[in-house]
């Protein structure tokens, strides 16, 4: 099993939810996370004075999978690349055990 973190731009997210749910993929978590990076931070201006924000809004996905990992991959990367600075990063990491709470199942069944 595979866990698979993606950074992706905020903006990006409902068009790459549809393209996960085209290829099968109909069950991630996801948060809104803030972070630093190398594109320019948001600027906000209040009562004439310029306030650098210091931070830039993505959304986080956690994927995991027991196959499909490279076709996950290349949905994630058509559908969120702009080409531009800050589309975001992609995590590729080993799930060594999963379990449902619920049954105690465990391993690739417990995914189902």
């Amino acid at each position: 099993m595979k866990k698979i973190e993606a950074v992706i731009r905020t903006s990006k997210f409902l068009e790459l939810k549809e393209s996960l749910n085209k290829i099968g993929i109909q069950f991630f978590t996801y948060s809104d996370v803030k972070g630093v990076g190398h594109q320019a931070t948001e600027k906000a201006v209040y009562r004439g004075v310029q306030y650098d924000l210091g931070y830039i809004a993505r959304t986080k996905l956690e994927i995991i999978v027991s196959e499909k990992v490279e076709e996950v991959i290349k949905c994630i990367v058509d559908t969120c690349k702009t080409g531009e600075l800050g589309d975001g990063k992609i995590f590729v990491s080993n799930i060594e055990e999963c379990v449902r709470i619920r049954t105690g199942e465990r391993g690739v069944p417990a995914l189902q």
